[in-house]
């Protein structure tokens, strides 16, 4: 299997794709106003941004009148696991273990979000014996959820 593909994307570009994949179909005014950005972002802004997306293949647009509505091209999950994929390779070597050991040694974590990451390790041991693509437990299979 090749590997998942790691799609470079700034904050708003980020937040721009959650914003249509939450949505779907959507126009610029659309997006512009479901961007919680903290400050008021121009319609020209984040319609140039959306031009700059397709452009990379992000995303794409159908005309209807003089408005442009804006999907994205690259699923959620693609995104997520080129992302996570990459933070794993570049900032601990590949290894999961290091990740998780850091992650519960630098951040608060609650008892159920323990209980959950054992529940997630005893499945994933589990079915480590039935052949699988790699990669993540789909959400449908993960126990607790």
């Amino acid at each position: 299997m090749k590997p998942a593909t790691v799609h470079r994307l700034g904050q708003l570009q980020l937040k721009i794709l959650q914003v249509l994949w939450a949505q779907g179909e959507s126009t610029v005014a659309s997006v512009q106003g479901s961007l919680d950005e903290g400050r008021d972002l121009a319609y020209t802004t984040v319609a140039t941004m959306l031009r700059k997306m397709e452009g990379r293949g992000l995303v794409e647009h159908r005309s209807e009148g003089r408005l442009f509505y804006y999907k994205a091209k690259v699923s959620e999950d693609d995104v997520t696991k080129g992302l996570a994929a990459d933070l794993v390779d570049r900032l601990f070597s590949g290894s999961l273990s290091d990740l998780v050991s850091h992650l519960l040694t630098t951040q608060e974590v609650s008892r159920d979000e323990l209980e959950r990451i054992e529940r997630l390790v005893a499945h994933r041991k589990k079915e480590s014996s039935k052949p699988r693509r790699p990669g993540s437990i789909p959400r449908s299979e993960m126990p607790g959820d």
